[in-house]
């Protein structure tokens, strides 16, 4: 994954916000640094000759518990963007998830061909262009919402402010043409900081979780949930899943990596709910160690990125597929032959109280 990260930095000659990793390390070690504090506990001597890692989210039947969050103005990245992934997506058997900050329209990425598909929603001041475009994703056959929740204001981005980053001129935010909201002006910090300034609405609260349940059928999805508190509030507001997230550790400094805020949700949903990871998966044990801590399944965002970058709808698949086969392997070196059989007990934290840690070595 990392030869696909540099070749797509080679490649990528435009600057873009995805490129925040690069220039900003404590952002990086924020979101990923605690996936190391995992060790396995694995159990041998079990028949592992056939793995299963299919499973169900939210009624629909997909091939492993890795599925693509959204990642905006996909375009900057490939000219075929958010096509190429959704192509990708589709032929790996998994979901994918589109931005409503997309540089390809839901009509469009809905036309690639079958495939299950999820809709990300950022909640605009002007309430009508919010229904328009929850219900014109219901008709393109999306099959849930992703609502983010944890982003009134745009974090302090200083990449994007250094970079007075914004959409290149032949782009636009697709999902908006024709309503005079798909263009990025340029401005003297960051173009996009300025765009959901005065787009976004900062009155955004629970009340509109229901609300939404009252224009689509749709099963809603909160992303951006990290304390137990919220995970309680969004199960009585009527949530049919959580998403663990922190935005790519780009909103806010020193929230928790998402590995570690994981089970504190989990056990505030009490299984009411799925719970999701979103952010920090590099890697095929990531994926198992977030099972383990009682996610339902993860999503991916950077990696799709740098993969379509460097090599378009075949890295997105070849990134998918390497997570697959690391993720089959570790539950084979692990015991588990399905994802039911992936427990608390195949994994010792950090956090761990000191009874459930491995006695040391004499």
């Amino acid at each position: 994954m990392r030869q696909l990260q540099s070749k797509s930095c080679r490649r990528w000659c435009m600057t873009t916000m995805h490129l925040v990793q690069r220039t900003n390390g404590l952002c990086r070690r924020t979101e990923m640094h605690s996936q190391g504090s995992c060790e396995f506990r694995p159990r041998i001597l079990i028949d592992v000759s056939k793995i299963d890692m299919t499973t169900t989210v939210l009624g629909f039947k997909i091939s492993m518990p890795i599925m693509i969050a959204p990642t905006a103005m996909q375009k900057m990245a490939h000219p075929e963007g958010e096509y190429a992934t959704a192509r990708a997506a589709s032929a790996a058997g998994t979901i994918m998830t589109l931005s409503s900050w997309a540089t390809s329209s839901v009509e469009e990425v809905a036309s690639t061909g079958p495939g299950i598909r999820f809709f990300q929603l950022y909640v605009y001041r002007d309430r009508n262009v919010v229904a328009q475009l929850v219900r014109r994703a219901e008709r393109a056959g999306f099959k849930a919402i992703a609502l983010t929740v944890d982003t009134p204001r745009l974090g302090r981005r200083e990449a994007d402010i250094k970079n007075r980053f914004t959409l290149p001129p032949f782009l636009t935010l697709k999902n908006f043409e024709g309503l005079d909201l798909g263009k990025m002006d340029q401005a003297d910090d960051s173009g996009l900081a300025s765009y959901v300034a005065g787009q976004i609405d900062r009155t955004l609260s629970w009340k509109d979780v229901q609300w939404l349940q009252t224009i689509t059928k749709l099963p809603i999805l909160v992303k951006g949930v990290l304390t137990a508190e919220d995970t309680r509030i969004a199960i009585q507001a009527g949530a049919a899943g959580i998403i663990v997230s922190n935005h790519g550790a780009r909103q806010l400094d020193y929230v928790p990596a998402t590995i570690m805020a994981l089970e504190e949700v989990v056990k505030a949903a009490q299984g009411r709910v799925p719970v999701f990871l979103d952010g920090g998966v590099r890697r095929g044990t990531d994926v198992f160690k977030a099972l383990a801590l009682g996610a339902s399944g993860i999503f991916i965002g950077r990696p799709v990125v740098f993969s379509l970058a460097a090599e378009g709808e075949a890295g997105v698949r070849k990134v998918l597929s390497m997570l697959r086969e690391e993720f089959e392997l570790t539950m084979a070196l692990s015991g588990c032959r399905s994802l039911k059989e992936i427990t608390r007990e195949h994994i010792v934290t950090e956090w761990d109280s000191p009874h459930r840690r491995p006695l040391p070595r004499l």
